[in-house]
């Protein structure tokens, strides 16, 4: 990767350093071109099959792991095993639903390499007593040494689809295992009173260091992907994790009245349409306690209305939607961090994060008239 690079605007050049310290963009990228690799999937959705097969291509001859760099467990593997292995069965697919995909002389590249990725994961998992995995690894040598043996839940709790789908293409369940491993050590520390988890945990004593609980980041994907992986694979302890940690988060997390009270009984408008409560809030709150921890919520929650479109909640996917769509109606985008005290962004940058996309999308697809009721709600959710 660049130490720096060259941006040309209108004739002006700009130099823009990378920082070598700055671990949250560098371990990202992991320097095996994370984007080509991302959205071979989406060339297929935007029926782009000519430039589908030509970025496989490119893909299988200029991608490699045998570099010596430090990469983030959870974005090599939701990113770049996720996106080698959803092209791969893209072009596998036996109804072609997209047309035929397979590019000339394809010999299931996309698996192997797969394949080779995971397999440089796993000194994640080697060291770990608790099973859960460390944050990062070096694709050549392992673990990092003098790692922060500390690692959020969404991290070592978004493995279970890409692993289990590794281990059933390749008949080997040692993915599989170690992935589930990871989410039931740290479902096994849920709180015995509030039955919410906190946001960051040691790997080695399983304490949790981080005591917030909410739907967004450091936990947003760990709920996600109980719910995808049972709707995957259909293994009923999935779902049931699931139900259980849906409850914790209504009792403690959810503020507000009853959408069913907002929407109507109807699912038309308010029972009388004169009166318009608030929407329902979705807060922070001290994993163990229950109380407020703070008064912001953040774009990554954004995905938590498309899972509960997905559970079935639909009215309640609606209003949880409703909070979200209506800061981006105010900002034209999603500030990284919202303050819903003050009613401003506290953090204002925005990643270009896909959350809100794919609720919207899954709430359009399943909800038929009721996404038109967030434009009913949006004069009372943009006031102070």
């Amino acid at each position: 990767m660049p130490h720096f690079c060259i941006i040309i605007i209108r004739g002006l050049k700009f130099m823009v350093l990378l920082s070598r310290s700055n671990l949250n963009v560098n371990d990202a990228l992991g320097d095996y071109s994370l984007t080509l690799v991302d959205t071979l999937d989406t060339l297929v959705v935007m029926g782009n099959i000519s430039e589908f097969k030509r970025a496989v291509q490119l893909v299988t001859d200029n991608v490699a792991f045998d570099r010596c760099t430090t990469v983030q467990v959870f974005e090599a593997t939701i990113r770049v095993l996720g996106g080698l292995l959803s092209a791969h069965l893209l072009i596998k697919d036996p109804k072609k639903l997209f047309g035929d995909l397979t590019p000339a002389n394809y010999e299931d590249e996309l698996l192997s390499m797969a394949h080779d990725l995971a397999s440089r994961l796993l000194p994640a998992f080697q060291n770990s007593s608790t099973g859960i995995p460390a944050p990062r690894v070096n694709l050549c040598t392992g673990t990092p040494v003098n790692l922060v043996p500390e690692t959020c839940t969404a991290g070592a709790g978004t493995l279970t689809i890409e692993f289990s789908l590794l281990s059933r293409l390749l008949g080997d369940p040692v993915y599989e295992n170690l992935a589930r491993r990871s989410v039931r050590s740290m479902w096994d520390r849920r709180n015995p009173r509030t039955g919410l988890l906190g946001n960051v945990i040691n790997i080695h004593t399983g304490q949790w260091t981080g005591r917030m609980s909410g739907l967004g980041a450091g936990l947003d994907s760990f709920y996600e992907y109980l719910l995808k992986s049972f709707i995957f694979f259909g293994d009923r302890e999935d779902l049931q994790m699931f139900k259980e940690m849906y409850e914790s988060i209504t009792k403690y997390l959810r503020k507000g009245r009853r959408c069913r009270d907002i929407l109507g009984t109807s699912g038309r408008g308010p029972d009388p349409p004169d009166h318009t409560p608030p929407p329902p809030l979705y807060v922070n709150v001290d994993y163990g306690t229950g109380r407020l921890a703070n008064h912001w919520i953040d774009s990554l929650s954004a995905s938590f209305s498309g899972v509960q479109v997905l559970a079935g909640d639909l009215d309640e996917a609606i209003c949880t939607h409703a909070i979200h769509y209506s800061i981006w109606r105010k900002y034209d985008f999603l500030p990284e961090r919202y303050d819903w005290k003050t009613t401003q962004p506290s953090v204002l940058f925005n990643p270009l994060r896909p959350e809100l996309v794919e609720s919207t999308y899954l709430l359009y697809q399943a909800g038929h008239q009721k996404p038109f009721l967030l434009a009913r709600w949006q004069r009372h959710l943009e006031e102070p």
